[in-house]
This record gives structure tokens, sequence and C-alpha cells, in this order.
């Protein structure tokens, strides 16, 4: 099946909801968990990933520290704040509101 990319805006909601899931993750394991429970139909390229947790950190959304991988790597792991949690919250609404608008559009006869 091909992957497709991840829709304008919803990054940040995919990156925190991730790690409010699923606690500390380095960035790897956030891409993967993303893609995973996506049936891997979305993919967190590189590119977008790095840019995008360093804007969270700086936002204080979640918090990093450096640490080892099971395969022996350096790794900065992330951590959502208290922050970060009202920052899903928000984000959560606002994509239930653009869906609720689209589903609307799209089932309007």
């Amino acid at each position: 099946m091909p992957r497709d990319e991840i829709p304008p805006g919803t990054l940040y909601l995919l990156i925190l909801k991730t790690l409010a899931r699923s606690g500390q993750l380095h960035g790897y394991e956030i891409a993967n968990s993303i893609q995973r429970i996506s049936d891997e139909v979305l993919q967190v390229e590189e590119g977008s990933l790095y840019p995008a947790l360093q804007r969270m950190l700086i936002k204080g959304w979640m918090t990093a520290k450096w640490g080892t991988t099971a395969e022996n790597r350096r790794a900065r792991y992330y951590q959502i704040t208290m922050t970060g949690r009202k920052q899903l919250t928000a984000e959560m609404a606002r994509f239930e509101r653009v869906i609720g608008a689209i589903t609307r559009v799209v089932e309007a006869v």
C-alpha cells in the first residue's frame, strides 16, 4: 500500500499524541510509531520531524535529554510536558473541527 504525506498542520498533533501515549521516545521511535499505528500509510520524513521537534522544544511542549538506544547509539529522547498536553488538547480540538467541516462538505447533497 502506498504511503501518503502527512496532512499539513497535523505533524505537531501526531508527535504530541505519540509522546502522550508512549512516554519518552527518540526521534526514530516517534516516526516509526506514527508509521506503524497508521498501518504504514503515514511516513514522517527526517527533514520534517527534527525541525518540528526543535520548534516544539522551544515552545516548551516537550523536554529532551540525551541517552543511549538499545543498539548502543546516542539519541535524544523527548517527553511531553504539561504545556505540551494543553497544546495537544488544543490541536485535537482544531483537528476535530476541521475533519467535521471536511466531512460536512464531502457528504453534502
